[in-house]
C-alpha cells in the first residue's frame, strides 16, 4: 500500500491495517488471532456451579446463572435419589434426584436407585439423613432410597439406616384398617408371648378367632333366611256383621 493509500484511512482503519499486516507476516503468529476459550462455560457449567440440592421457598434466585440452575431443578422429580454407593466402604454417598426419563423408566423407584444398578426385585426403601456440603455450608436432608439387597447392605455397610415399610391391609368384622409393618411386628410379639402361655401358636390364635366370627355371621344369615321359608299363617276373615258390631262397640264407648 503505497503513502497516499495510509493517509486516506481514519486512525482506527489504520490500527487495523497495520496489526493485520504485522501479525500475518510475522512467523507463528496466527495463533494469536484464536480467541481464549479458557474462560468459556456451558449451561451445565453454569447449572453446576449454581445447583442446590434443595431449593427453599424464600430461596429467591437473583442473577441469571441462578435462575437457569432453579429452572432445572424444578423440573426434577424429589421423591425418590438416585444414589452412587462406589465409596461406601468410606462412607460417602452421591445423591441426587430423579430426572424425567428415570421417572418414566422407573429408576430410583422400581428400579434399584444405585447408579450403576439394574435389579428391579426385592427393593426395600431406606430414610436417610444425607448430610453435604453445598457452597461451604453444612446441610442436611432427609431422603428415601429405593435398592435391591445387595445395594441395602452397601448402604448400611457401617450404619444401619431406617427402613421404610408398607402400609398393610386387611379386613376385619367389614371394617379396611392400615397398619404399618412395623406395628404389626409388635402385634405378631404380643400375641406370640401370650399364646406361649396357653400352650398355642400366634397363627392358631388367629384362625379360631377367624373361625368364631365366620360361625356367628352364618348363624344370622341362616335365622333370616328362615323367616322367608316359614309358612305363610292363614287368618281367619270376620264376617261383615262382626265388623258392624265392631263398629258400633267402638260408637258407644
Amino acid at each position: 500500500m503505497n503513502t497516499h493509500r495510509y493517509l486516506s484511512l481514519n486512525p482506527y482503519e489504520l490500527h487495523k491495517h497495520l496489526i493485520n499486516t504485522y501479525v500475518l507476516n510475522r512467523k507463528g503468529s496466527t495463533a494469536l488471532l484464536k480467541r481464549d476459550s479458557s474462560k468459556d462455560k456451558t449451561d451445565f457449567d453454569v447449572i453446576r456451579e449454581n445447583h442446590k440440592f434443595i431449593w427453599e421457598d424464600d430461596d429467591e434466585p437473583t442473577t441469571w446463572e441462578s435462575r437457569l440452575a432453579k429452572k432445572y431443578y424444578d423440573k426434577l422429580f424429589k421423591e425418590f435419589c438416585i444414589a452412587d454407593l462406589s465409596r461406601y466402604k468410606e462412607n460417602m454417598f452421591a445423591m441426587r434426584w430423579q430426572t424425567e426419563n428415570e421417572l418414566i423408566t422407573g429408576k430410583g423407584q422400581f428400579i434399584c436407585g444405585n447408579k450403576f444398578c439394574h435389579v428391579n426385585e426385592d427393593l426395600k426403601t431406606w430414610e436417610v439423613n444425607f448430610g453435604y456440603i453445598e457452597h461451604g455450608e453444612k446441610k442436611n436432608a432427609l431422603v428415601k432410597l429405593r435398592l435391591c439387597a445387595p445395594c441395602s447392605d452397601k448402604l448400611n455397610y457401617k450404619h444401619k439406616r431406617k427402613e421404610i415399610k408398607r402400609l398393610k391391609k386387611f379386613k376385619k368384622h367389614g371394617i379396611h384398617i392400615e397398619e404399618t409393618k412395623s406395628s404389626t411386628t409388635e402385634i405378631d410379639e404380643s400375641v406370640t408371648s401370650s399364646s406361649e402361655q396357653s400352650g398355642q401358636s400366634s397363627s392358631e390364635t388367629f384362625s379360631k378367632e377367624e373361625g368364631g366370627d365366620k360361625q356367628g355371621d352364618e348363624q344370622e344369615e341362616e335365622a333370616a333366611s328362615n323367616i322367608w321359608k316359614a309358612p305363610v299363617e292363614d287368618m281367619e276373615e270376620s264376617s261383615r256383621d262382626e265388623e258392624f258390631q265392631k263398629y258400633l262397640e267402638h260408637l258407644l264407648l
